[in-house]
Formats: C-alpha cells, structure tokens, sequence
C-alpha cells in the first residue's frame, strides 16, 4: 500500500486539451506510459533494497523472524542438538605432525582391573609384564590391601595401587552379572581424571593378563592418537560374541582408547551407565558407550580374551600371522610348559617374549622332503614334527586341544579356525618344547627339548614298520633373526630352514622369507 501511494504521488497531473492541440491525446498517453515506467523501476529498486537488508542484517533480527515463523506454525518442533564447537582435547602440537616424538611405553596409561581378595596371587602375574619406570598406569581394587615395604623389591617391581569410588549410587539390575562390573568399566574415567601428563592412549586389562608392552607400542603407533580409537579384539568363544557383541573389545584381553576418546567417555560415563543398567559387566557398558558416541572397533590379532579352558596347546602352536599383544585367563588354563606350575611356565614364556617380542609366537613351516617331514615352529613355544608331509593350510588351523570358555567341546563354538586332533597315533606330531632362550646381539637361541609323549609305545606298536619322526634326536636349536621394524604393517608367515645334525641335536634357522617362494613352505615342497 505504501508502495502504490508513493508511486502514484510521483504522477504528474493531465493536461487540459483544446482544439487547437491535435496531439494532445497521443502526449498524455507517452507521458502515462514514461510514468508508469518510473514507477516500475522505483518499485524494483525498493524491493532490492528489502531484500538487501534481510539479507544482511544482524543475526537478533533474523533469530526474530525465524521465531515468528516457528511459533506460527501449528506443529511441534524439536530442538535440534547444538553444534560441537572447536576441539579443545588434544593440545595442537608445536610443530608438524611427523616432527612429533614416536610413540612410547610413557605415553601408554594402564588401568589394570583387580580384586583384594585375589591381587596377593595375581600380582605375582604383573610383575612379570611390568617395567617400574618405563611405564605408567595404577591397579585399581575394590578394598584397601596390606602395602609392601617401600623399598622392598616386590613394591618397586609393581604399579601403585588405588582403590575404586564407591558405586553404590548406580543402579545394576542384571541378575546374574555382579555389580563389580560398574566399578571396573568406570576404571577409564577414574584414570583418566588423575591428568597424566603427556598421554596418548589409556590400555585397560585385568590382573590375570599378560602383556607384551613392545608389541603394543608397535601396534598402536599405527593409529592416530588424536583421534577417536577404539582398539582390542573380541572373544574366542561364538557363544560370548553372540551375547555380547562381535564389534565388543573384551577387556580381559585389553582395550586400548585414544585420549580424545578417553576424555569424552570420562565426561559423560556416569551418565552412560546409568542407560544401561541390566548389562552384565565392564565390557559391555563401556561399548555401550563407545557406541553412542559413533566409534567403532579396531580390530587387533595380536589381543587373546583366551576364553578358552583346558589345554593352550593348539592356540599357541597356532598363532595368527600378527604381533602377539596379551593373553588372558592364565589361571584357567594348564601350565604352558609341561612339567611347570602356572607361574613357573609363565616366566619362561615371558622371558621368551622378552627375548625377542616382534617373533615371539610367530610361525614358520620348512619340509624334509626325504625323509618325509613336516616341522612346524612356534619362536618360544614348541616346534611339532609330523610324520608325514602336512600343508600349511592345514596347519594354520588351530588344533582344538581345548574346550570352550562355557565347558563345551564344539568346533562350532569358537569364532576363528579349528581342526579336530588326530586320532591316529601314528599321525600325532612329535613335540619339542622350549627349555631355554638367549638373545646374542640381534639373534636369539632357542632350545627346544623333546617331550615324553605318553603314546611313544603305542607309536612303536602301531605304526611298525615306520618309527617317530627324528629318534635320535632330542634338542632342536632355533636360530632367529629379527624382523623388520615395518614387518607388523604387512605380516607374512616366517621361513625356517633346516641345517646340520649332530650329536642327537638338530638345528633350525627361522627369520623372514626372500620375496617370493624362496624360503617359503611353497618353495621347500
């Protein structure tokens, strides 16, 4: 309306016409048509000018018409979340990223999960994994426990001990799970909160774990730390992924998350928790909240949950082609070695680790054509002589000498690759399990001595006219060689080969294969 009015105020008036001026019609109509012309244009260029001052106005203004607008409307509408502002986690670094210093053991935190009642047998497991100054991290309990002497060598040799909050305050209503679950999955916050200086990523794992802390480094130096990580691996057992979840870290085995990631599950974990209060444990509540903040797992190898019962044999013998990281349930397992009680046989199976962590439990297959022999090589384990020429496809499976974590005996339970034990004693392996390791410079030295196998008579009975494979021999020496620093990027199975025999010993050399066939289980077949 005001538009019309200025436009039509901007018209000159008519003039009056006379005989005289025969183009008097004709003028008044051109000048009609100029205005009207005018017009139109002032109109645009008011419009313009509308259009430029909403455009360009302040945000008050149109945060004013947009709640007009919404408040006209007769539908509800939901707030939307607010948008994340600038990340202030991680402190930007000085420098480029590749001049920043590598990954090390001082930026990894623990948070290891334990009990009062158990941590006096299960400390015993730690030290041996642990290096007092290279590392840090607390052991979190759910009751005070007696402290060693300061100075003696058992407190120096542990991590520092701390006791949990009390969680009475949330609700858990699984019933058959514990409530202690509430406390282990709030580990990470507890942790965190304690503001370790210059961390990159915290590493959960329970008191009955062993860990390769090398290999750990190794392995998450491959991630960026200042993002979102989710790193383990699930369960052995089908039947607890199932329940679970095949996408769930089992803590057991260890959980490795990235500092961003750990400071955002510190800031909403006791809020998290409160969602889910009929999980079953630890594991589960801290995927749940994993989960809702959209970060999935990264999945490692090298992590065992180890929910497994029984004889370890077939697992160990059987190492996936990865970086071994840590195993679990120790206590639910047979001694490794034969003839050791469960800690006697964890301390040699970490000193072996130690010896050489990147090809501890790495395996390689070499063939004695002649006489028909398959020798296949787990570095600080075993070395198994077969009688007969078996493929590597075969052997790569994991020979089920266990039963599942739930006491059944089904291949069908477990989620990676099994294969029944031979029931011919005539095609059972002859067993050589490490007695001794040493590291000389960059190569290590193994001794390997034969076992008593209970079926040696039936063997001598049975299998007539063919004897054990190797009677005389009784130590097997491997010599290794270190890998790569890179070899963990692109793995690939070790090579062996077979050298002299002397004196009832005989002697192996493992370490990488050539490119291509030379030197593989291909290339000796």
């Amino acid at each position: 309306m005001t538009m019309t009015t200025t436009t039509s105020a901007s018209i000159p008036a008519p003039v009056a016409c006379s005989s005289t001026h025969r183009h008097c019609l004709p003028c008044t109509q051109r000048r009609g048509s100029a205005a009207a012309s005018a017009a139109a244009v002032v109109a645009l260029l008011l419009a313009t000018s509308a259009w430029l001052s909403l455009v360009f106005s302040s945000p008050s203004i149109r945060l004013h018409w947009a709640h007009i607008r919404t408040s006209a409307s007769p539908f509800p509408r939901a707030s939307p979340p607010p948008l994340p502002g600038p990340s202030t986690r991680v402190p930007p670094p000085t420098g480029p990223p590749n001049r920043l210093p590598p990954l090390s053991l001082r930026h990894l935190v623990f948070g290891i999960g334990g009990s009062a009642h158990l941590w006096p047998r299960r400390r015993e497991f730690v030290r041996l994994w642990w290096r007092p100054g290279a590392m840090r991290g607390h052991v979190w309990l759910d009751d005070r426990v007696p402290r060693p002497p300061r100075n003696s060598s058992l407190a120096r040799s542990l991590p520092p001990v701390r006791v949990s909050e009390d969680i009475s305050r949330f609700r858990y209503t699984n019933p058959t799970g514990h409530p202690s679950g509430l406390r282990i999955a709030r580990i990470l916050s507890e942790t965190f909160r304690l503001g370790h200086r210059g961390s990159r990523w915290f590493v959960l794992v329970d008191d009955d774990t062993i860990v390769c802390p090398d290999n750990l480094v190794a392995v998450l130096a491959k991630y960026d730390w200042t993002e979102m990580a989710y790193v383990g691996s699930p369960s052995e057992s089908h039947s607890a992924n199932t329940y679970f979840s095949h996408a769930m870290a089992f803590g057991g085995g260890g959980i490795a998350i990235s500092y961003p990631l750990a400071e955002a599950l510190a800031g909403m974990m006791d809020e998290c928790i409160e969602r889910y209060p009929r999980l079953y444990g630890s594991d589960d509540r801290l995927h749940a909240c994993i989960s809702e903040l959209g970060v999935p797992l990264s999945r490692e190898y090298g992590f065992h949950q180890w929910d497994i019962r029984g004889n370890a044999h077939g697992l160990l013998a059987a190492h996936p082609v990865a970086p071994f990281i840590s195993i679990h349930h120790i206590e639910a397992v047979d001694p490794i070695y034969p003839g050791l009680s469960t800690l006697g046989s964890l301390k040699r199976f970490t000193k072996a680790m130690k010896a050489d962590p990147m090809s501890f439990l790495q395996r390689s297959i070499c063939y004695d054509k002649r006489r028909k022999l398959t020798f296949s090589v787990s570095l600080g384990y075993v070395v198994q002589v077969f009688p007969t020429i078996v493929l590597p496809r075969e052997l790569e499976r994991s020979e089920q000498t266990y039963i599942a974590w739930n006491k059944l005996n089904n291949r069908n339970e477990f989620d990676f690759d099994t294969r029944d034990t031979y029931r011919s004693v005539c095609k059972k392996p002859v067993l050589f399990f490490l007695r001794d390791i040493e590291r000389d410079g960059n190569t290590t030295l193994g001794s390997y001595r034969r076992a008593k196998g209970r079926d040696n008579l039936k063997k001598k009975v049975f299998c007539f006219p063919r004897t054990p494979p190797l009677p005389d021999v009784n130590e097997i020496q491997v010599f290794g060689t270190p890998l790569s620093e890179n070899w963990h990027l692109v793995p690939r199975r070790l090579c062996c080969k077979l050298n002299q025999r002397r004196n009832g010993t005989l002697k192996i050399a493992v370490g990488q294969c050539d490119h291509g066939a030379s030197g593989s289980a291909a290339g000796s077949l």
